[in-house]
């Protein structure tokens, strides 16, 4: 379950559940600790969404007769800034371990263009990442530059 804190006494927490033809999102409205409203978006595919739980949040508040015209309007910014922060933080710590690659096999190229796609994929594969039909074909020195181009836009 993803929290996303709205204010000193507001929070809407999030989950992700499969089902037999798909999954669904789960927003729940907390008030006081206490769940006051939810609501529920059945996928069969994966989202594309700005951040994960965009589309529920958003159904949520807008259904709900629990928070002011004013929340309603900044809730959504809120919770956009939580979760793209959560995502950069997300994105750095996958930059920072793909770099361990060259520490770990510090005098063999290809076994660090191997860890460095490795961790990528694991981190990102379900986040749009697509590694190239020919990935197998390309030249170690081609394959390092692109990794080394994806890990300077993780870190950036």
């Amino acid at each position: 379950m993803i929290n996303f804190k709205m204010n000193k006494n507001i929070a809407i927490a999030c989950e992700s559940k499969s089902s037999r033809s798909g999954f669904n999102h789960f927003a729940y409205l907390l008030i006081d600790k206490e769940e006051r409203d939810k609501a529920k978006i059945h996928y069969i595919n994966r989202t594309w969404e700005e951040y994960d739980f965009q589309s529920v949040i958003e159904k949520l508040i807008n259904k709900t007769f629990l928070l002011t015209p004013r929340q309603k309007v900044i809730f959504p910014k809120i919770a956009k800034k939580i979760a793209n922060g959560e995502i950069k933080q997300q994105f750095k710590t996958i930059g920072t371990i793909t770099k361990m690659g060259e520490i770990f096999h510090a005098n063999n190229q290809k076994a660090q263009n191997d860890w460095k796609a490795r961790i990528l994929k694991a981190g990102l594969e379900k986040k749009g990442l697509i590694m190239p039909d020919d990935w197998e074909e390309l030249s170690e020195d081609t394959k390092q530059t692109r990794l080394d181009a994806v890990i300077k836009q993780l870190a950036d």
